[in-house]
């Protein structure tokens, strides 16, 4: 089985909730690392291990970011990273899986599935210090899912009038992940 690290510069995680009822929020995560285990032919004996720096949070206006790092939402003076551990993959079709296993925000840990989608790998150039030290095997996934935020301790909330809110309780993540495989 291959293992395989994830480039942070080119690894990024996305998520999108519901704001005062009328629109949607979206923000990023930068600065992941993590190892996977991985090989097509065999896909359902692959592991992964992510850690996404949650200090590293950007929506494009920095007071929400700041409140988002908050002690109201990720609290990132207490936590200051977000995990997932695989625990299981298994194959839906083609290039899709699905991985079950344990995401943690905010110190709280629970089940979590991935829809994920390989999507391919190619031998490509490998800069170090501005010299091309390839070619390098790199390879791409793509993995969503939706969490309850109040099932991680994400219970900030205000009322807007006829019982509306000003966060939804979904939040929807995207992955894009380039990762790099590890030489012998």
């Amino acid at each position: 089985m291959a293992r395989w690290f994830f480039e942070p510069g080119h690894t990024a995680a996305e998520f999108c909730v519901r704001h005062m009822m009328v629109t949607y929020v979206r923000g990023h995560f930068k600065n992941i690392r993590g190892r996977l285990t991985f090989d097509p032919t065999s896909p359902q004996d692959s592991s992964v291990e992510v850690e996404i720096d949650a200090g590293g949070l950007w929506t494009g206006e920095p007071d929400r970011d700041a409140h988002l790092r908050s002690a109201d939402f990720l609290d990132v003076e207490n936590h200051h990273t977000i995990t997932f551990r695989s625990r299981e993959v298994n194959l839906l079709g083609g290039h899709e899986y699905s991985v079950l296993g344990d995401l943690t925000i905010r110190g709280v840990s629970r089940p979590c599935k991935l829809r994920l989608t390989y999507l391919g790998q190619w031998l490509t150039p490998w800069w170090e210090n501005g010299v091309d030290k390839g070619p390098r095997s790199r390879a791409g996934f793509l993995a969503t899912t939706m969490i309850d935020r109040y099932d991680f301790g994400v219970n900030w909330n205000a009322q807007l009038e006829r019982d509306g809110i000003v966060v939804g309780d979904h939040v929807e993540i995207t992955i894009d992940a380039e990762a790099i495989l590890e030489e012998a």
